[in-house]
């Protein structure tokens, strides 16, 4: 099994000197703070003029040609905050424009528990409010709750969880923890999932942050133990092996990774395509990564701005939101922000 071990970036005075002089060149020719002051910020979506980004606190703040308004979000259930919790993953209808309806992932607390939901919500002028409830009960905790939405090239809501800390519910797939689930967008089970009833997609994950399609190939990105983070495509019903195995190690009946980081540590995080190539971002690893699934290789493209949370691509531009206010991180002026970098130009 092939692996890739990186060199961690020396971000710390890079980071620094981003803060005064983000269009010198440093860490990247060309990049432009599209917003900054951002609070946790955790996922980016795009529309029209607009950003979307969700703030762990429970916020969501809209960005639109530079300017940042708070908006306000309408929960059936509070929003919990605790360590890696609180508002996570959203993602916008395909129909956006005409129905104004998107989905969020969030924890919330259940009596002496803390859980995960998805619910679908829609937008009227500033506010976001709760329509429907799709999925509720997922395990949370204060780590590894996993978060992402996003939707695939087969219109389908996919969702990744994390372990919540309890490393052997990874291998038990009918406690949704640890794993990838795909859903209908009315939150229906699709009829060919791989488990009859079931939404589970993939399990034996331990905490998956990123998906990303090429083509129709699925690919997402998991934090592992100690290093050994790990790249995967994501194929229907298959085990992924967390805990029983991580890295390069193999076990019949259980899938290895495509990549893995070795010793070293990416932490990663949100992830996106272009072509044939995946951009990953890396939190304690304080870049993004470019990821070459054909030739099963990740290697370091963009450093210098601290820990990146999630990215985006729109045109020949890349969007990525710094998270060094996460507790993690070192957090300078003007942190956390939203940056732009033309491609052509690293």
């Amino acid at each position: 099994m092939m692996f890739i071990v990186l060199t961690a970036c020396s971000a710390d005075q890079s980071h620094e000197k981003n803060q005064d002089a983000m269009t010198s060149g440093e860490g990247g020719s060309g990049a432009e703070v599209i917003a900054d002051r951002l609070d946790v910020p955790w996922n980016i979506v795009y529309n029209g003029r607009t950003f979307y980004i969700t703030e762990r606190n429970g916020k969501i703040t809209s960005i639109t040609d530079g300017k940042k308004e708070r908006m306000q979000l309408q929960l059936k259930k509070p929003v919990h905050q605790e360590g890696e919790g609180g508002l996570l993953g959203f993602a916008l209808h395909p129909d956006f424009q005409n129905n104004q309806e998107a989905y969020v992932y969030h924890t919330y607390q259940d009596g002496p528990d803390i859980k995960n939901r998805i619910a679908k919500l829609t937008l009227d002028h500033l506010t976001w409010t709760e329509a429907d409830e799709l999925l509720a009960g997922l395990p949370g905790g204060a780590i590894h709750n996993g978060g992402r939405l996003a939707i695939g090239p087969d219109q389908k809501l996919y969702i990744t969880t994390g372990d919540a800390g309890e490393r052997e519910w990874a291998q038990q797939p009918e406690k949704m923890a640890g794993t990838i689930l795909r859903m209908e967008l009315d939150g229906s089970v699709p009829a060919d999932n791989p488990f009859k009833a079931s939404y589970v997609y993939s399990y034996g994950h331990r905490n998956p942050q990123g998906l990303a399609w090429i083509d129709t190939k699925l690919y997402s990105s998991e934090h592992g133990q100690t290093g050994h983070d790990e790249v995967n495509q994501i194929e229907p019903g298959a085990n992924y092996g967390w805990p029983v195995i991580e890295g390069g190690e193999t076990k019949k009946g259980m899938k290895a990774p495509l990549i893995h980081s070795g010793e070293k540590t990416w932490a990663p995080s949100g992830m996106t395509a272009k072509g044939s190539i995946l951009y990953m971002a890396g939190l304690r690893g304080e870049a993004i990564y470019q990821v070459d699934p054909a030739a099963a290789k990740a290697e370091k493209w963009l450093g210098g701005f601290g820990r990146i949370r999630d990215i985006h691509i729109i045109g020949d531009d890349l969007y990525f939101i710094t998270n060094n206010g996460d507790g993690r991180g070192t957090k300078q002026k003007n942190d956390d922000r939203l940056i732009r970098l033309p491609l052509s130009d690293h």
